[in-house]
């Protein structure tokens, strides 16, 4: 559920991404590439 949460999985910014993908978009704000969570990461490993 929280991932659910964090990275906004319910909202329909998908068809987007099916059409032209992804990866070098700069016009889609897409939570899965933030960085936000790096540091909270990298201390529990």
């Amino acid at each position: 559920a929280a991932i659910i949460r964090d990275l906004a999985l319910r909202r329909p910014i998908y068809r987007q991404v099916a059409t032209y993908g992804h990866f070098g978009r700069t016009d889609l704000d897409l939570p899965w590439e933030m960085l936000d969570k790096v540091t909270q990461i990298k201390k529990s490993l």
